[in-house]
C-alpha cells in the first residue's frame, strides 16, 4: 500500500482524512474547490488539539459553506443565475460535510436542510434539464432520486445508483450520473433508506433486505420511457457496495450489477471493529460511534450490533447471476481488499470481474474518490459491453 498525501490530508487522524478524500473527489464537478478545501485544512490544524475536534470540523465547514453561500445569494439577488448555482453546488457539499459528525437531533437536520437547500438550488440553475423524482417504496413512502436521461432516442440502458452510508444522491448524480448520461446511459441516482435525505427527513432507516427498495426502483425506471427495460443495471458505492449484490441476487430483472467498492466481510466485524477503535481513539476510525446505529435506526450499540449481524452477503452473493462488475482500490483504508476479493469469490455470476485500481494509475483510494473519472469511465464502458 502506497501512502500518499490525498488520503492522508492529516496524518494521524483517519476520521479527518477519510472525510476530507470525499470532498477533495468532488472538485473536478464543481462541487469543491481546492484553494476553499485548503483553507479549511490550515483551520483545521490550527484547532487539531482541542478537546472537541468533531465541533471544530463541523464550525470551520459552515463558516465556509455560509461564505460561499452569500457569494450565490449575491449573484442570484444580481441575475447572475449561473454563478449563483456554482456557489450553491459548493454550499451544499460544505454545509454537507460539516454536517457529518453532528450526532443525531436538531443541530444535525437543520444542518442537513441547508445542505439540501444549496443542493436544490445548484441543480435547478445549473441542470434544469434532470428531474427530482419520488421512487414508490412501501407502505405510501416514497424515496427521493434524480433521473438522468441518456444521450439519444428511444428506449435507452439505465443504471440505478445508490450511494453509501455518509453520501447523498447530489454527489452521485453529478460525479456518475451526467457522464453515463453522455454514454447513452439513463440514470436513477437514489438516496435509498438509511440514506441522506429519506433518513434524516422521513425517518426511513436502512436495512439488510434492501431488495425492498431495489425491486420498485426497477419498477419505477421500467415504466419509463426512455428505458428499455431488458437492459437495466443496479449498483452502489461504499456501503451501497453490499446494496448492489443483495438486490440482484433477489431481483432477477437486473441485467447486471455494480459494486463501486466492496463492502466489509461481514459487516459486523467492520461494526465492532469500529466501536473498539472509537472508544480508544476516535481519531483512528472513519466514522462516528453513532453512524450505524442511527442509518439502521436501533436505539443503542448493542442492538445496533445484532443488526448488523444481518447485513451478510454469505449465501447471497451466491444468488447472483447477472453480469457484476467490481471496483476496488488497493489503497482502499476502508474496506481491505480482502473484501473485494471474497465477494468476488463468492458471486454465482458467470461473467463477473474485479478491477483493482493502483496508486500509480489513480483511483487508488476508497470508492476511486481520488480518481473518480477512472471508475466512472470503466463502468460506463462496462455496462455498454455487458448488458
Amino acid at each position: 500500500m502506497t501512502e500518499h498525501t490525498f488520503a492522508n490530508t492529516f496524518p494521524g487522524n483517519l476520521r479527518w482524512s477519510n472525510a476530507m478524500q470525499i470532498v477533495k473527489g468532488m472538485v473536478p464537478y464543481g462541487a469543491s474547490n481546492m484553494a476553499e478545501i485548503d483553507n479549511i485544512r490550515i483551520r483545521l490544524n490550527g484547532r487539531a488539539g482541542e478537546a472537541d475536534l468533531d465541533k471544530a470540523w463541523k464550525e470551520e465547514w459552515a463558516k465556509e459553506a455560509d461564505r460561499v453561500a452569500a457569494y450565490g445569494d449575491k449573484a442570484d439577488a444580481e441575475g447572475r443565475t449561473i454563478t449563483a448555482g456554482n456557489q450553491y453546488m459548493r454550499a451544499g457539499n460544505y454545509y454537507y460535510s460539516a454536517e457529518r459528525f453532528i450526532p443525531p437531533g436538531e443541530e444535525k437536520i437543520a444542518m442537513y436542510r441547508k445542505a439540501l437547500s444549496r443542493y436544490q438550488g445548484a441543480m435547478m440553475r445549473l441542470h434544469p434539464d434532470i428531474e427530482r423524482v419520488e421512487v414508490p417504496y412501501e407502505k405510501g413512502l416514497t424515496l427521493p432520486a434524480y433521473f438522468v436521461k441518456g444521450k439519444g432516442e428511444g428506449k435507452r440502458p439505465t443504471l440505478v445508483l445508490y450511494d453509501g452510508m455518509d453520501n447523498a444522491k447530489e454527489m452521485s448524480v453529478i460525479f456518475a450520473g451526467i457522464d453515463l448520461a453522455k454514454r447513452g446511459i439513463n440514470v436513477l441516482a437514489i438516496d435509498g433508506p438509511g440514506q441522506s435525505e429519506p433518513l434524516r427527513l422521513r425517518n426511513i432507516p436502512s436495512r439488510y433486505d434492501y431488495e425492498a427498495s431495489g425491486i420498485p426502483a426497477y419498477d419505477y425506471v421500467a415504466s419509463r420511457p426512455e428505458v428499455d427495460p431488458k437492459r437495466v443495471a443496479v449498483g452502489g458505492y461504499s456501503f451501497g457496495g453490499y446494496h448492489g449484490p443483495r438486490i440482484c441476487a433477489f431481483d432477477k430483472r437486473y441485467a447486471a450489477g455494480v459494486a463501486l467498492g466492496a463492502m466489509h466481510w461481514p459487516i459486523y466485524d467492520w461494526v465492532a471493529g469500529n466501536k473498539k477503535l472509537l472508544a480508544q481513539d476516535e481519531r483512528t476510525s472513519s466514522t462516528s460511534i453513532f453512524q450505524f446505529r442511527w442509518v439502521v435506526g436501533a436505539p443503542d450499540n448493542e442492538t445496533a450490533l445484532e443488526i448488523a449481524k444481518t447485513f451478510d452477503l454469505e449465501g447471497v452473493a451466491q444468488k447472483v447471476e447477472c453480469p457484476f462488475l467490481i471496483l476496488h482500490g488497493e489503497n482502499d483504508q476502508i474496506v481491505p481488499m480482502e473484501a473485494a476479493h471474497i465477494l468476488y469469490e463468492k458471486l454465482g455470476s458467470k461473467n463477473k470481474e474485479l478491477r483493482v485500481f493502483t496508486a500509480e494509475e489513480g483511483g487508488a483510494e476508497h470508492c476511486q474518490v481520488d480518481h473518480r473519472q477512472l471508475g466512472v469511465d470503466y463502468i460506463g464502458d462496462w455496462l455498454l459491453k455487458n448488458m
